[in-house]
């Protein structure tokens, strides 16, 4: 089934076998309650790291049922981080959640050389799928959030993250876009060569299971028109399924613009680690940490 909407990936994931989510430190009300969410939609199944007291004192406020979780006690912050990467390295789990520990600490127990989730010479990346509703199809885009500068191997590895996310999302063959400031190729503008060195490699069947194009001015890549009148051909202009963009202010930024001038929806996930991880802000919308769950099961091999 190909998904066009985001809600469909609920549908999806209820008629398969659960994948079981592992909350990092759920010590507050925003994790307990996605993750219950999710369990009453039934597209996972959860375990909660964290303080047992606390996690049950906010299902008891918030009415929930602490039984319908597996709850593994651990109250310190670090160790309840890297406790939840142990229960996915033991294979009790397929899919991790940032709870109320902090960015950098659940980063770390990521990144821990000897107990992380890292396979050698693996590249960690985000991955952000938007549903616009000024656009006919969903977009897949990155890195928004992780990789500031990303050199050429590193937006290799981008590439591959979004056309797997595609794929998950049922797009047999989706069309990528390499974002530059133009469609012209320019030896002094580094993401130019960049695109056109992916775009070559995608040609000659280095990068597998997409059309793959660039560079490409945003303009191109999302509008029929535009492309038209700029006389750029090919599968991937006017229609992209994924945008590369060459730098985390140029993602960041239209990821932000996405959801605050034109009400986007979206879900995000973490990749390049064994699993894959969700990397939810407590700002977030209940609705976007469902999507962010969603898609980290969709996306788990």
């Amino acid at each position: 089934m190909k998904i066009t909407k985001l809600d469909q990936m609920f549908d999806v994931l209820k008629s398969s076998p659960k994948k079981r989510l592992v909350a990092a430190y759920a010590n507050d009300d925003h994790s307990v309650s996605a993750v219950s969410m999710a369990i009453d939609l039934g597209i996972v199944e959860g375990t909660l790291v964290g303080d047992r007291e606390v996690i049950e004192k906010i299902c008891t406020e918030h009415r929930i049922k602490a039984d319908k979780f597996t709850i593994v006690h651990e109250p310190d912050e670090m160790k309840a981080a890297y406790k939840a990467v142990e229960i996915i390295n033991k294979g009790e789990g397929n899919l991790l959640m940032k709870g109320l520990v902090s960015t950098d600490k659940y980063m770390r127990a990521i990144l821990d050389k000897e107990n992380g989730l890292m396979n050698k010479g693996a590249i960690l990346s985000h991955v952000t799928v938007m549903e616009n509703p000024n656009y006919h199809k969903l977009l897949i885009v990155g890195d928004v959030a992780i990789l500031p500068a990303p050199e050429l191997p590193e937006k290799i590895a981008i590439t591959n993250y979004l056309i797997h996310t595609a794929h998950s999302l049922g797009i047999e063959k989706p069309k990528v876009a390499l974002i530059a400031a133009s469609e012209q190729v320019s030896a002094k503008i580094q993401a130019s060569v960049d695109a056109a060195v992916i775009s070559k490699m995608a040609d000659r069947g280095q990068i597998k299971g997409a059309y793959v194009d660039g560079p490409l001015a945003l303009d191109v890549a999302i509008d029929k028109e535009s492309a038209d009148i700029k006389k750029v051909g090919g599968h991937v202009s006017g229609d992209a399924d994924c945008l590369v963009f060459p730098n985390i202010e140029s993602g960041n930024v239209f990821y932000k613009a996405n959801t605050k001038l034109a009400n986007g929806e979206q879900g995000a996930i973490v990749v390049g680690a064994r699993v894959p991880a969700v990397l939810s802000s407590r700002g977030d919308s209940t609705k976007t940490k469902l999507y962010s769950i969603a898609l980290a099961a969709l996306t788990t091999r």
